[in-house]
């Protein structure tokens, strides 16, 4: 493959090899090919990073951990091949085949290490897209790939990439939880940056995905990368400036983020609250940027590994001078030219070089976040190396390194392992990836006026849904503010409210709209308005459902003690009637209006003022069958006595004919059958209508919509309308005999009286029938016991107030003589 084998950066043989691949160079040489001869070495060129270096010497101080364990893997040595992929593709994806085959020149095969230089896993690489190349190819041999900073959510589809694991959380997680912090301070309208690249397009892309499942709206999504022209990154930071999202989210590579920041800082720039991914929020070089203060963002948890520090400042110049890549670095670092290398220009090392003294990535070791993801990548391998080759007897461990371990016996056990080291738990999911934890950290300003990385709290994707969260110190906002900013479309709708969307807006910019009439939203921002149920209604706010009052004519209300007083002054009126009769019995006008059946006639009236009490208060089972009977029969026997008045009349007067002897066939008795007749006929008809379909009480929900109207239902309306027309029958027929007997001559004409009396009755009940149809709720009740109060009071005054006038006031005329002779004053 393209000339030799590629010389590993460090390597130490063992019983077992752990591949390691790191980008500590920024680039790849470029190699022109012609196609005639053979190509020149893949080889590195550019600066180092030293942090990628500080990575690959962490690997090397995890082997030597493991190495010199008396629990994890007893008597077996780990080995390593580590290489510099240059951060590129090409020089990964040959690495990776130079892994897979297992023919490093440096080691030989034997007799007491036959499987040396076969690589049984790898840890790497730093970037996404290395990753996918090389996982490509050792997926299909089984090697096992365990990444510590390839983030891309792609590589969580093990369709693809079966044997990839990594220790850091993949962007997924980090979108899902950008999502949730924004979601749990309640902002709904934000602005969205992103790098112009795979780790901002994907990023972003997983964002906004999670954040409309949140219900979030993004004003602006815009995307640069930092070798845009200059009117590019202007334009987004416009955007920026005008806007009317306060918070922005920034799914950014550092560099990339770096470029932003400088543009918006030459000019004003309303305060934004700056949310950010891990890749720009937690570097260092950005809290220079002081108009950011108070942003907020997720970084890799913080560590710390004992001895690694000690180990890294431990190399002494024998060792320098035998690797290649720690030469450049003590070269790079110190400025001078170490033993015969080829650096020129600059002066030879003299020994008297420090690193205690170095102030370098490679030995900053104060917030160790991917440095522990090698650190646990290269233990996860460890511990599934263990889990397959090693067995417990008699609470001792052993384990045989003469077994031909294969590379998916490694990966196998991988994906089962689950151990704690230094207070971190390892594990990976069925996608190979960890459980996503991750630091909340926030930009303050200390006391000296510098802005300082403050972890404020934890997100662990872990917990239940709503406990993600785990804040433990105060946040400071945009400006250095103490109070949560608000980024909404619009603000909350109200309880009593719902949101309608304005047209050509996203979901989160709306209207609050009422709640219609009789309905309610008990939320804030609610969809939608839901009706009470039946018996409820709204309250005035239409945030609650309360009972709906009750009404029925009651006796306690203004009405009902009206009707009431009229109706006990009725009936005391027709028992003063009564007893003014029975005390002047004898006289010559209460014997010439039939006094039995004006006793009669007077009883009935009683009982009619007295059924208008049954319509009054809460009505039953039984109320409701005796109103409406008591009423009828009532006024069945009344008109009845009215009519059995009037034929005596006609009667009488045809029976002073001469040889007339009419009288003969209505006296007592028939009066008495004709009475009792046209009652039973009514009783007969109430009696057919309770047991057929009687009335009962219901709760009317139809007439107020605010309110539950207790009343009877008439059960079957032909039986009401039946005992009401049975009523009317008799009254117009007795008004028809009235009005004939009208002229009779009598200076005392009972039949005037009753004509009258018959005419308000029967307009009275005419007058009944609309108002009875079109009357609401109580006043249907009001408007029947008017009626009969009306008609009753009608028939007592027309037919017996000039009677008792004469009787009380005017004894002279209560004669015979007065009477008979019309002409008489």
């Amino acid at each position: 493959m393209q000339g030799t084998a590629r010389l590993p950066a460090f390597s130490v043989d063992g019983d077992y090899i752990i591949g390691g691949v790191f980008s500590i160079h920024y680039y790849m040489h470029t190699v022109k090919h012609n196609y005639t001869t053979m190509p020149e070495p893949l080889r590195c060129t550019g600066s180092m990073d030293s942090r990628e270096l500080r990575f690959s010497r962490a690997m090397v101080f995890a082997v030597e951990e493991i190495n010199n364990s008396s629990e994890l893997l007893p008597g077996i040595q780990l080995g390593y091949q580590i290489y510099d992929s240059c951060a590129s593709v090409p020089v990964a994806v040959h690495v990776a085949f130079q892994l897979s085959n297992g023919l490093d020149p440096m080691f030989h095969t034997g007799d007491d290490c036959t499987h040396s230089g076969r690589v049984v896993a790898i840890v790497g690489e730093s970037g996404s897209t290395p990753s996918i190349s090389m996982s490509r190819i050792i997926g299909s041999f089984n090697i096992p790939q365990v990444s510590h900073f390839a983030t891309c959510a792609c590589l969580s589809d093990k369709q693809q990439y079966p044997t990839f694991f990594r220790t850091i959380p993949s962007d997924q997680f980090q979108a899902d939880a950008l999502a949730k912090l924004v979601k749990h301070y309640g902002w709904t309208w934000i602005g969205a940056v992103h790098s112009d690249s795979d780790y901002g397009n994907n990023g972003m892309a997983s964002f906004l995905d999670a954040a409309r499942k949140e219900g979030i709206c993004v004003e602006y999504s815009e995307s640069f990368y930092r070798t845009h022209p200059r009117s590019r990154i202007k334009t987004v930071a416009d955007v920026i400036r005008r806007s009317t999202a306060t918070v922005v989210v920034a799914f950014v590579a550092s560099g990339d983020m770096r470029i932003l920041l400088e543009e918006l800082s030459q000019e004003p720039t309303p305060a934004r609250q700056w949310i950010g991914s891990e890749s720009w929020v937690t570097d260092p070089d950005m809290l220079r940027f002081s108009f950011c203060s108070g942003a907020i963002g997720f970084g890799i948890q913080q560590s710390v590994i004992p001895g690694l520090r000690e180990f890294l400042l431990d190399l002494s110049a024998t060792e320098v001078a035998a690797s290649p890549l720690l030469t450049e670095f003590w070269e790079d670092a110190f400025s001078c030219k170490l033993g015969k290398s080829a650096a020129k220009d600059m002066p030879d090392c003299d020994g008297t070089e420090d690193m205690q003294t170095l102030e370098s990535p490679y030995t900053d070791t104060s917030q160790l976040r991917i440095t522990n993801m090698v650190y646990k990548g290269v233990y996860a391998i460890a511990h599934a190396i263990h889990d397959a080759l090693c067995y417990e007897i008699n609470s001792k461990i052993h384990c045989d390194k003469l077994t031909q371990l294969e590379s998916k016996q490694v990966f196998a056990q991988l994906k089962k392992v689950n151990f704690s080291q230094n207070g971190y738990d390892v594990s990976f999911d069925d996608n190979g990836d960890p459980v996503a934890v991750y630091e909340l950290v926030n930009w303050q300003k200390s006391e000296t006026g510098l802005i300082e990385l403050v972890t404020v709290g934890h997100y662990d994707a872990s917990l239940p849904i709503g406990q993600e969260f785990r804040i433990n110190r105060n946040l400071t906002w945009v400006d250095g503010g103490q109070k949560v900013p608000v980024s909404v479309c619009t603000d909350s709708c109200p309880p009593g409210t719902r949101k309608v969307l304005q047209k050509g807006k996203p979901i989160c910019c709306y209207d609050c709209v009422p709640c219609p009439e009789g309905e309610i939203s008990n939320s804030t921002d609610s969809p939608d308005c839901y009706p009470c149920p039946k018996e409820f209604w709204p309250n005035a706010n239409r945030d609650t459902c309360f009972l709906k009052p009750v009404e029925f004519l009651s006796f306690s209300e203004i009405l009902g003690i009206v009707l009431t007083v009229f109706s006990l002054i009725g009936a005391c009126l027709a028992i003063t009637t009564a007893t003014v009769f029975f005390r002047h019995i004898n006289t010559p006008i209460v014997r010439a209006n039939n006094s039995e059946l004006s006793f009669l006639l007077l009883f009935s009236l009683t009982l009619c003022f007295l059924c208008s009490l049954t319509f009054i208060g809460p009505p039953s089972e039984w109320s409701c069958m005796l109103r409406h009977t008591a009423f009828g029969i009532t006024f069945v026997l009344c008109i009845s006595c009215v009519l059995g008045k009037t034929i005596v009349v006609l009667m009488a007067f045809k029976a002073t004919l001469p040889g007339s002897n009419v009288m003969k066939w209505f006296g007592p008795t028939q009066q008495r059958m004709t009475v009792v007749s046209f009652t039973f006929i009514q009783v007969l008809i109430c009696t057919i209508w309770l047991v057929l379909s009687p009335p009962f009480p219901i709760k009317n929900l139809t007439i107020y919509k605010e309110k539950v109207i207790l009343e009877c239902d008439l059960g079957s309306a032909i039986g009401f309308w039946g005992v009401l027309g049975y009523i009317g029958l008799l009254a117009v027929f007795c008004f028809v005999l009235a009005v004939l007997a009208r002229k009779l001559p009598d200076n005392f004409n009972e039949a005037k009286l009753i004509t009258f009396s018959m005419l308000i009755f029967c307009a009275v009940w005419i007058a009944f029938i609309p108002a009875y149809v079109s009357s609401p709720g109580k006043f249907t009740v009001a408007v029947e016991i008017f009626a009969i109060l009306a008609s009753s009071f009608g028939l007592i005054v027309c037919i017996f107030a000039p009677k008792c006038y004469i009787i009380l006031f005017r004894p002279e005329k209560n004669t015979k003589k007065y009477l008979m002779n019309k002409n008489q004053d």
